[in-house]
């Protein structure tokens, strides 16, 4: 039976999404073109054996628009004959991008091809791909939610109520992030996946959100980020406990994997670094819209055969703290195991690369720490989440 592996996995550092942040001056086609550049230089194979490349992003306006993937490739030098598109499942574009790579090698229509994914929200705010006065959504979803949908800072504080998660345990839960990221990249632990980015004459090399100085004061100074009159009277459940401290910050960025089968990988003589072995993905309710990573995780370890036990290391992304607080409740697992080296609350979240960026992490997280088996999920918008379960080799 043929097996999809990764065999090399690269990320730009990460750049504050806003105008004067490290990465605000790249344009996001030549941001994923150098990732993915970067990606084949470095596995050594002919890029013309590419059979195709998808990407993630999610908001495909503007800079971003037009098959951003396509031009990416055809920027980092690739032959006009390799294919490309851009696929969004919200934040979880790219690792949705992983498991249509990694599905198309399992059934022998690829042999080598690229899952990777950007975002540039300094460049391309969220939500510009809605035009004001439009509505995305049609009459058919008024009429099923004529409540309205919620913005997700909103479901992030129902989720915070529904589990009972007070102010200071998501404060808490965002220290112990950055802690564990400055303390990774203080250690080295990010040098292999990351590519410099040369921005005016210099080279971009550190993840620009992490803030080794926050602490539980610095934090509890923050005002509440979602605060509102009419939803409180709508949901007086709600404490209103979610702050710009205890969520992603925005950001710019881009991430690509190399994905093939160990046959192909042995014939080109690439050493794969994981096994892709099992896949999910979940639709949940769209108000609480970020719950999708509880039902997700439990599909994926059903498929998998394996038990929660099983896993040696988890990347559960950070949207916000009361996301992955909630799953640690429902699942149960050790909290020890869930990103070691710190999550999106530190090291930020731009958003279509994050699938990709949380997997390069993964992957070499479970080199460092000899983990056998490990497991990712993300929360999408819309009610949704994908699950991946990795298996060193």
């Amino acid at each position: 039976m043929r097996d999809a592996v990764i065999v090399e996995a690269v990320r730009t550092p990460i750049g504050k999404g806003k105008p004067g942040g490290a990465l605000h001056p790249v344009h996001p086609v030549e941001l994923l073109g150098g990732v993915i550049k970067a990606l084949v230089e470095r596995a050594g194979v002919d890029p013309a054996l590419i059979d195709d490349v998808i990407g993630g992003c999610v908001d495909q306006v503007g800079e971003q628009a037009q098959n951003t993937t396509r031009w990416a490739m055809l920027s980092a030098g690739l032959p006009e004959s390799v294919p490309a598109t851009t696929v969004d499942r919200q934040c979880g574009s790219s690792q949705q991008a992983v498991h249509f790579v990694a599905q198309g090698v399992l059934a022998g229509a690829y042999d080598l091809a690229i899952a990777c994914g950007v975002e540039s929200m300094s460049r391309v705010p969220m939500w510009s791909n809605v035009s004001p006065g439009t509505d995305p959504l049609g009459p058919g979803i008024a009429s099923r939610y004529p409540d309205g949908l919620l913005p997700q800072g909103i479901s992030a504080e129902l989720i915070a109520a529904k589990w009972s998660l007070p102010r200071e345990l998501l404060d808490s839960f965002a220290v112990t992030s950055h802690l564990r990221a400055a303390t990774a990249r203080a250690e080295g632990l990010f040098t292999d996946e990351i590519v410099p980015v040369a921005v005016d004459g210099r080279n971009v090399t550190i993840d620009e959100s992490i803030r080794p100085g926050t602490s539980l004061e610095i934090l509890a100074d923050l005002r509440p980020a979602f605060e509102d009159r009419a939803m409180a009277d709508r949901f007086p459940q709600i404490q209103w406990s979610v702050t710009a401290g205890n969520s992603s910050p925005l950001n710019d960025g881009a991430s690509a994997v190399l994905i093939t089968s160990s046959e192909i990988a042995n014939k080109l003589g690439l050493r794969p670094k994981a096994r892709l072995h099992s896949f999910a993905v979940c639709g949940s309710d769209p108000l609480l819209m970020l719950t999708g990573v509880i039902p997700a995780t439990e599909k994926v370890l059903r498929r998998s055969g394996l038990r929660l036990e099983d896993i040696d290391l988890f990347e559960v992304n950070e949207a916000f703290a009361s996301v992955v607080l909630a799953w640690l409740q429902e699942t149960g697992a050790d909290p020890a195991r869930v990103n070691v080296n710190g999550g999106a609350i530190a090291l930020g979240h731009p958003l279509g690369a994050s699938g990709t960026r949380l997997m390069a992490t993964l992957v070499n997280a479970m080199r460092q720490r000899g983990a056998r088996y490990a497991l990712q999920t993300m929360c999408e918008a819309g009610g949704m989440a994908n699950a991946t379960v990795l298996e060193a080799l």
